[in-house]
């Protein structure tokens, strides 16, 4: 939420950004927070995250970044915490931490959910899978732990330790487990499990069947755990075209009075060559971004010769007939590349398939945008997040067709 000088002035983060905004002008809250910060308010910015960890993730960096007035969390040096795995020691152990440090140990994370990552460091520890030693004592292969200490300890006793500090395992095999675990944080699983299934080979070679069946174990518990959360880390380019992707989505709808926000849209362009060959391309956009699964291409079957407006009705009809006939959800916009002859064509499919969907234009000479209706074009400032939206879907619809074209082209050269 940003103020009249465009300063950041609160960050927040939802699952549903439409209830959680109107809560703010909901005049029935009567909190002081809200009844100070809601008349500050002159614009709010949206950032669409892939998962609530990459929000949560986000919403603490923006809120370091930018130290909002009406934010009082994560403005104090306090942070997500680390796993980190002291490499930097002859006997590693893991542990969570606040800082990460450059002090040879590994580190991963981090972690938004503290309680979540406890739980799975203590899954991984009980169920041997990476026992690491859990006592906090100092020792090394320089300077020993004594045997009094040692004989104090209750992990020895009961064998949850391999207990390097007595000498129950080498110094190489106990490092040996904490670099596997390394593997397992860095998700590089495949690779962990080869080298688990090559030592289980062995240990039963060797007849140690106890230790075969703990890495059978272990193979059958990473299994389960082979679903894993990616987080991209979010670049300050990338924070930019997300803000001016929302943007456009939403200066569009009031630019062009939607009843909603255009979050699928659906772009089409034509193209040929000579009037030869002619196709015809569609892209789609999610939340104002390329949602290249969805880009569909098309040969022209019913259109002799060059004529760009009929072209356009028969891919229209086309493509929404078939959403139609499979139940399949409509965009919220169709984008025609072209002037009021294009869009008046895409009008008429939609008549007749009796499917009402909101439809625009884009003229490339003065970049006017047509609506159907309205004889007048609607001007939409150069600088707007909407025209720089509409000229970006249309951009890339002619990308795609022309490079659908030249394959077409170049098909038909080899086979002459």
């Amino acid at each position: 939420m940003r103020d009249a000088q465009a300063q950041v002035i609160y960050v927040g983060k939802a699952n549903d950004l439409a209830k959680r905004v109107s809560q703010y002008f909901d005049p029935s809250r009567a909190d002081l927070k809200t009844s100070m910060l809601v008349p500050l308010i002159r614009r709010i910015d949206y950032v669409p995250c892939a998962s609530e960890r990459e929000a949560l993730l986000l919403e603490r960096r923006l809120i370091l970044r930018f130290q909002p007035f009406f934010n009082s969390m994560w403005k104090d040096d306090k942070s997500y915490p680390y796993v980190k795995i002291t490499m930097n020691e002859d006997y590693p152990r893991v542990m969570l931490v606040r800082r990460k440090r450059a002090d040879g140990a590994l580190y991963f994370g981090p972690f938004p959910k503290t309680s979540t990552i406890k739980s799975l460091l203590r899954y991984l520890w009980e169920r041997q899978i990476f026992p690491l030693r859990p006592c906090r004592w100092d020792f090394s292969v320089e300077k020993p732990l004594s045997s009094k200490t040692i004989k104090a300890c209750l992990y020895y006793h009961t064998g949850q330790c391999p207990a390097p500090c007595a000498g129950r395992i080498s110094r190489e095999d106990y490092r040996r487990i904490a670099e596997e675990e390394g593997l397992f944080f860095k998700g590089e699983y495949r690779k962990l499990e080869g080298i688990w299934r090559a030592e289980m080979k062995a240990a039963s070679a060797s007849l140690d069947f106890e230790r075969a069946a703990r890495l059978r174990d272990n193979l059958g518990a990473l299994g389960h755990m082979a679903e894993r959360v990616r987080v991209k880390a979010v670049k300050a380019e990338d924070l930019t075209q997300r803000l001016e992707s929302s943007r456009g989505v939403t200066d569009l709808q009031r630019a062009l009075a939607l009843k909603r926000p255009p979050y699928h849209v659906e772009a089409f362009d034509i193209s040929h060559f000579s009037g030869k060959q002619t196709v015809a391309s569609m892209v789609c956009f999610l939340g104002g971004a390329p949602n290249k699964d969805h880009y569909r291409r098309f040969k022209i079957e019913t259109v002799a010769g060059v004529d760009d407006f009929r072209s356009m009705k028969e891919v229209v009809s086309r493509r929404y007939r078939r959403l139609s006939e499979e139940r399949r959800d409509l965009p919220d916009l169709i984008l025609i590349d072209g002037g009021k002859g294009q869009l008046a064509m895409a009008a008429e499919a939609l008549k007749e398939l009796k499917l009402d969907v909101p439809l625009a234009s884009i003229a490339k000479r003065l970049e006017e945008v047509f609506v159907p209706g309205k004889s007048e074009s609607v001007l939409l400032e150069r600088s707007s997040p909407a025209l720089r939206f509409l000229q970006r879907m249309r951009d890339e619809a002619h990308r795609f067709a022309v490079t659908y074209h030249r394959l077409l082209r170049g098909k038909k050269l080899i086979e002459g």
